[in-house]
C-alpha cells in the first residue's frame, strides 16, 4: 500500500494533483478542498489509499491521515465506493461527517451527490459505532467543534481551488460570479451547491474568456 506521496506538485486539475515522486509523476484523485490548499511547483505531502481494480490502480489523496482512514471507513458501507466516499469527504470534514452520524442527520448526509433519503438512512445505519468519535473533543462541545468544522461556503471553496490551480483573484471572482446562477439553482433544488460541478462550469467560463 502506498500510505503517503511527498514532492514538488508537478500539475493541478480540478480534481488530480501530479505529485513528482523520485522523478515520476504520480497523478493523485483529491477532493476540490484539497486541491486547493496545493500550489504548482511548492512541496506538498498527501496522505494516500490506493485502490485496485481488474483494470484500474487509482491513487486517492487527502490532506491528513484522520481523512484517509474515513474515507477507507465509508467504503466498508454497502454501495460505497471510492469515488462515493470522496464526494463525501469533498462536502463534509471528518468530523462533520462524525457529527452527522452519530446524531442522525439525514440531510447532511443528502448534501452529498449521489445520496437519497433512503441512501442516507441507510448509511446511518451501517456507519454508526463505524466512524469513531469526534477528534480531541467530546460531549456537546465537541459537537459544536465539528459543526465549526464543516464545508466553507461553496463561492470560498471555489475561488480556493480556482487560485490553487493558477488563476488570479480577480478571475477566481469573476468565474464565481458567472456560476452562481447555477450554484443557487443547485442549491434551491438538493440544498447544496456542487462544487466539483461548479469548478468545471467555472473552468469552462474562464476558458472562454481567454
Amino acid at each position: 500500500m502506498i500510505a503517503f506521496v511527498s514532492g514538488p506538485v508537478a500539475a493541478l486539475a480540478p480534481t488530480t494533483a501530479v505529485i513528482e515522486v523520485g522523478g515520476v509523476g504520480m497523478a493523485v484523485q483529491c477532493t476540490p478542498n484539497t486541491i486547493a490548499g496545493l500550489r504548482t511547483g511548492e512541496p506538498a505531502r498527501l496522505a494516500t489509499s490506493l485502490v485496485v481494480r481488474e483494470d484500474s490502480l487509482t491513487l486517492y489523496g487527502f490532506a491528513d491521515d484522520d481523512e484517509r482512514q474515513v474515507f477507507e471507513l465509508l467504503q466498508t458501507a454497502s454501495g460505497v465506493g471510492p469515488r462515493l466516499a470522496q464526494a463525501m469527504l469533498g462536502v463534509h470534514r471528518p468530523d462533520a461527517l462524525r457529527l452527522a452520524v452519530s446524531t442522525g442527520d439525514e440531510k447532511a448526509l443528502m448534501a452529498v451527490p449521489g445520496i437519497g433519503k433512503k441512501g442516507a438512512q441507510k448509511l446511518l445505519l451501517e456507519l454508526k459505532d463505524k466512524l469513531g468519535a469526534l477528534l480531541g473533543s467530546s460531549g456537546l462541545v465537541g459537537a459544536q467543534r465539528a459543526a465549526a468544522t464543516g464545508p466553507a461556503p461553496w463561492t470560498e471553496q471555489l475561488s480556493a481551488a480556482l487560485i490553487g490551480l493558477g488563476y488570479a483573484s480577480r478571475e477566481a471572482e469573476d468565474a464565481v460570479t458567472a456560476v452562481t446562477p447555477q450554484a443557487e439553482a443547485a442549491i434551491a433544488e438538493s440544498g447544496s451547491a456542487p462544487v466539483p460541478q461548479l469548478l468545471r462550469a467555472a473552468l469552462q467560463t474562464l476558458n472562454r474568456a481567454r
